[in-house]
Parts: structure tokens; C-alpha cells; sequence
């Protein structure tokens, strides 16, 4: 269950008519400092990113599943979505939840430490191309909070 800060900035970049990735990227971030916080762990940045990912769906954020990338992926991904619109909310499942629980903690902490995540984003970006790269930071420029 998401922690009460990160649904409020999410509804926030809602508001302003933020992207469903920015508003994702909440989740992640709140993903990432439980890691850090050694509340669980996760095997790799990928999997910490896919949990905040999950988060966010079955939070309402409208994020559609991925276009490339493995079925089972997009089917649980769809599923987040399908929980994240029928608005009503079963309490979790004891077993399951804790069955996850330490399953996580088992992990490693490192998974969303700096030098893991500074790794794992020029990766991300050296699969892209330079146009697309280029387009994200004109984009970016255009769309950063200016100072006063």
C-alpha cells in the first residue's frame, strides 16, 4: 500500500496535467526510498522500478502497459490497471502480503543505491536514440519549474 505523501503528489501532477509517467515516477521514488530505508529489497533497479510501476496503477495513476517487453509483463500490467479503475478495495491478503514481504527482504539493499541508479539510467539512455534523447531534454527545458 503506497504511503498517503506519494498518492497526494501524484494527484498534485494529476492536477497540473502532468504526464502518467511523472505521476508513476512518484511511486518509483517512494519504491526506491524503502530500499533504501532497508525496508525489503529488490534484485535490480529494473525490478525496484517495475514494483513503483505497480504501485501506481493499482493507485488510479492511468499508465498504460508497456508497448514492447514480455506478455507477462503486459498482462500483469493490464491487471494493475483493471485494479486500479474498480475503485473498490479488498483488504490485501495477510499470507500474500507477507509472503512478498519476505520474499523482498531477502534482497539486496544495493538495488537503489546512487551508483546502482546513475548505472541503470545511462544504460537506459544509450539504448535510446540521440533525436529521442534530445526531444526529452528540449521537452524538459520547456516544461522545468522557472525561479523567481
Amino acid at each position: 500500500m503506497p504511503e498517503e505523501q506519494a498518492m497526494e503528489r501524484a494527484r498534485d501532477d494529476e492536477r497540473e496535467g502532468k504526464s502518467p509517467s511523472t505521476q508513476a515516477g512518484e511511486f518509483v521514488r517512494e519504491e526506491m526510498e524503502h530500499i533504501r530505508e532497508g525496508e525489503h529489497g529488490a534484485r535490480s533497479p529494473e525490478q525496484a522500478i517495475a514494483i513503483g510501476l505497480s504501485k501506481a496503477r493499482r493507485a488510479g495513476v492511468k499508465l498504460p502497459p508497456p508497448k514492447r517487453g514480455k506478455s507477462r509483463t503486459k498482462r500483469q500490467a493490464k491487471r494493475d490497471l483493471a485494479k486500479g479503475r474498480s475503485g473498490r478495495r479488498r483488504k490485501p491478503s495477510r499470507k500474500r502480503s507477507r509472503a512478498t514481504k519476505r520474499a523482498l527482504k531477502r534482497e539486496s539493499r544495493r538495488s537503489a543505491s546512487k551508483k546502482v541508479l546513475s548505472r541503470h539510467a545511462k544504460r537506459a539512455s544509450a539504448r535510446r536514440s540521440a533525436r529521442s534523447r534530445s526531444a526529452a531534454a528540449r521537452k524538459a527545458a520547456q516544461t522545468r519549474k522557472r525561479r523567481r
